[in-house]
């Protein structure tokens, strides 16, 4: 049985990203898009205080690479 994905919101994820080395290149209305210096991106919708859906947060965790484990540990 998958482990059960945290309910975060964009901030939390952002500091993450931040962690895993990912740097904001530019943003789009609401949406701000990350890459690594490998050339990985991440574009993560920005609403503040808004909870991200668990799908939306799958999504974000298989483009970085990591697992539910790791993130929740980067928390």
């Amino acid at each position: 049985m998958t482990e059960k994905l945290p309910r975060v919101d964009a901030k939390k994820v952002i500091g993450v990203l931040n962690k895993l080395g990912f740097k904001l290149v530019r943003q789009s209305g609401s949406h701000k898009i990350f890459k690594d210096s490998e050339g990985k991106r991440v574009t993560l919708p920005y609403h503040s205080k808004k909870i991200l859906h668990p799908k939306l947060l799958k999504t974000i965790l298989r483009d970085v690479g990591i697992s539910v484990e790791e993130f929740k540990k980067l928390l």
